[in-house]
């Protein structure tokens, strides 16, 4: 279910009652935009069923989702809308609109064509481990992971949680995985894949992706020596499940080794449940190895 991972530490001073949580939440429940909102961001029932609780317990562990809904008008459209406009009061009045006046016409224009804009939709999932102080975001990007955390100080008095920090970057570690020579220079329960993104810090910024290709190559253990950092590197966690981790210690492309989704359950609600704890499962145990695989968290 989670296709990625964004790794934070809870604030051990901060605890909510799940009766508390779920009221603080629907204060921002998810609303569509408007006819004239470019955005609105809010919490969702992450069973999809309507009306239905905001944070779902699933074996002590707490369930999120946040939407995140967009409208924008085509650049190309504002653009010609905007010109038949300046043309227009170039006709009558016979000077051409200053920098300021056109960017007023610009946004009056997106306005006016904000209610035929199509809505884009998108959700992230949110796992909260009180227990072990951790809170995981299922976000693509760092930008959407903000949303999440923004949203949660917003709703969440005294909500705190920063990411995580190791005490071995996940570039420098990663770099030492592909300069190994042996297996047993790698961290116990990880194996390397077959994909890798090197990046040099020089001006060129030139770069090197390998995919489905032996990593432990000399061809690539030279890149490394050169001054080619990974900034993605594929990893395998006790033959369960590949991903990609990056230099920013986000788990990508998060994918399990066998099919994980519960099919022998009765309901829709069942599989939710059963799929949840699969995850829960597999990919508690896999962040903690990897934490120590980087040398342990980095005290706050």
């Amino acid at each position: 279910m989670f296709k990625n991972l964004m790794i934070y530490r809870l604030d051990p001073t901060w605890q909510i009652e799940l009766s508390d949580l779920e009221t603080k939440l629907q204060d921002n429940k998810f609303t569509e935009c408007g006819a004239s909102q470019q955005k609105s961001v809010g919490w969702l029932e992450p069973r999809g069923e309507q009306f239905g609780p905001l944070v779902e317990s699933i074996a002590s562990q707490w369930i999120l989702k946040l939407q995140i809904e967009t409208k924008s008008v085509p650049t190309s459209v504002v653009k010609r809308q905007l010109d038949k406009v300046i043309a227009e009061v170039q006709k009558t009045t016979g000077r051409k609109p200053g920098k300021k006046e056109q960017k007023d016409i610009r946004d009056d224009l997106i306005l006016s064509l904000l209610p035929q804009a199509f809505a884009k939709q998108s959700q992230v999932l949110i796992w909260i481990d009180q227990q072990n102080g951790f809170l995981f975001t299922d976000a693509s990007s760092q930008a959407k992971s903000d949303e999440v955390m923004t949203l949660l100080v917003n709703s969440i008095p005294g909500f705190s949680a920063m990411l995580l920090q190791t005490q071995t970057a996940p570039q420098s570690a990663m770099a030492q995985w592909l300069l190994a020579q042996s297996a047993d220079e790698l961290p116990v329960a990880f194996v390397v894949g077959k994909e890798c993104l090197l990046k040099s810090s020089t001006e060129e910024k030139s770069m090197v992706k390998f995919t489905r290709h032996n990593l432990s190559t000399d061809e690539v253990k030279k890149h490394v020596q050169e001054g080619k950092m990974p900034q993605q590197l594929a990893l395998n966690w006790e033959g369960k499940v590949d991903f990609l981790l990056t230099d920013t210690l986000q788990l990508k492309k998060i994918k399990p080794e066998e099919d994980n989704t519960d099919k022998g359950t009765d309901t829709k609600q069942d599989a939710f449940d059963a799929n949840i704890v699969l995850n829960m499962g597999v990919l508690g145990p896999m962040v903690i190895d990897l934490i120590e695989a980087l040398g342990g968290e980095m005290p706050s």
